[in-house]
């Protein structure tokens, strides 16, 4: 496979070609506004609803773009791919409607929703293995597979058929937007959409401003650029599991670090809040890599004040499992959770008088850890608190020292709040 620009260059005409070809395949996703964030950041703001898809991601479009250009030949050795879970959903569903047999590696903590979504859209027509924790041990526990079996790899993102799939995205929404876009924010995983879509704005809008949105946690496609080559992480945060990658695609890299305008990074829990946002306001649910886009906004607050702006929510397979993670993530990052080393003093009323002099009229305790040691003066007990406003941490810690109860605050120590949280 080429791997650098002058090699491979998305071309407009095979866009144009894959969407032709997706027809009955893919949705037609709607453009639709937001009224509520266009009115927080008085801007027009779209969203891009690719959650809508049949496989709830954008994913299926560069997977059957890809599968369906193999010759008869190749189908007959079967496929093989990695993926996070959308990607498999896309593979798993091109499988089946194009009667290929399919080999699914996927990591062991892909949440169990995304597994069974699999499973239903292959059927018979795929086999799902679970390897590794992370996509990067499943994508090489692929590839093994691929030399011994001589199935055809179906790369997740950085591959030409796949990026001109994920550019149908592009084409779609020049074709369906009333007015010039001044903004485009992008989720990135591996750089496939990216790749794709900018491509397609680069040559039909050039003077949209494109985005690249990552999570803090793995900001591969920004170290890339920042560093001049396609760089690979050594550790990743693999929350949001559909953009968690340690190296974006060499086609990617090369395309996107001279498409995109920027590439910036949002806190894990800003997506968090955001998924929350979603459900709760617009009856949206989006997955982690999903929110990536709108969770940016706010770093743009300024500069799209009466902009046109284009956010891709890119997919909703996400696991119910993960809500009450996804509310802690949320808090914490608001300041609204904090978690305490509490001393308590070993003698009746100690309790009652941290509930009502330590804590304000509004504060809520979550979490209560504590075991009474009778041959010590204090006992420890790990206790979380709940804010209403996070300006009123800093009375709450100041009541903590002056009454003798302060023994730490956890929130800032992360191998210590692991063990609470």
């Amino acid at each position: 496979m080429p791997n650098t620009l002058k090699a491979y260059y998305p071309k407009i005409e095979a866009i144009q070609s894959a969407a032709q070809k997706l027809k009955g395949v893919a949705l037609q996703t709607p453009l639709t506004p937001n009224l509520g964030l266009s009115k927080e950041f008085g801007a027009n703001i779209q969203f891009k609803r690719e959650d809508l898809q049949p496989v709830r991601s954008y994913k299926i479009r560069g997977s059957y773009n890809k599968i369906s250009s193999l010759s008869r030949e190749e189908l007959d050795k079967g496929i093989v791919c990695a993926s996070a879970g959308n990607h498999a959903q896309g593979v798993a569903f091109s499988c089946k409607k194009l009667e290929v047999k399919g080999r699914i590696f996927m990591p062991a903590p892909t949440p169990k929703q995304k597994i069974a979504q699999v499973e239903m859209f292959g059927e018979d027509f795929v086999e799902i293995e679970l390897v590794g924790d992370t996509f990067d041990d499943a994508f090489h526990a692929a590839q093994e597979y691929q030399e011994k079996s001589g199935a055809v790899f179906i790369h997740p993102f950085d591959d030409p058929k796949v990026i001109e799939g994920q550019g149908t995205v592009g084409l779609e929404i020049l074709q369906q937007a009333e007015n010039p876009i001044d903004y485009l924010f992008l989720p990135v995983g591996g750089g496939g959409l990216s790749a794709g879509v900018s491509s397609v704005f680069k040559a039909l809008s050039p003077k949209t401003k494109i985005i690249g949105v990552e999570p803090a946690g793995a900001p591969a496609m920004k170290t890339s650029i920042q560093k001049g080559v396609n760089t690979a992480l050594n550790q990743i945060e693999k929350f949001v599991d559909g953009a968690a990658v340690k190296k974006v695609g060499d086609l990617n890299f090369e395309i996107c670090r001279q498409n995109l305008t920027e590439v910036i990074t949002v806190e894990e829990g800003k997506v968090c809040e955001v998924i929350l946002q979603l459900y709760n306001k617009d009856a949206i649910v989006a997955e982690p890599a999903g929110a990536l886009s709108i969770a940016a906004l706010e770093q743009y607050a300024e500069e799209i004040k009466g902009k046109n702006v284009v956010c891709v929510l890119s997919g909703s397979n996400n696991d119910i499992t993960r809500t009450e993670e996804i509310k802690e993530r949320a808090l914490l990052y608001k300041g609204l959770k904090h978690y305490f080393v509490v001393k308590f003093p070993q003698r009746a009323g100690a309790l009652k008088q941290f509930v009502v002099e330590v804590l304000g009229p509004d504060d809520d305790i979550s979490h209560f850890e504590y075991t009474k040691k009778n041959s010590r003066e204090t006992g420890s007990a790990v206790v979380g608190i709940e804010l209403k406003n996070s300006a009123d941490f800093s009375q709450l810690l100041e009541n903590m020292k002056q009454l003798g109860f302060y023994g730490d605050y956890l929130n800032d120590k992360q191998y210590l709040l692991d063990l609470v949280v």
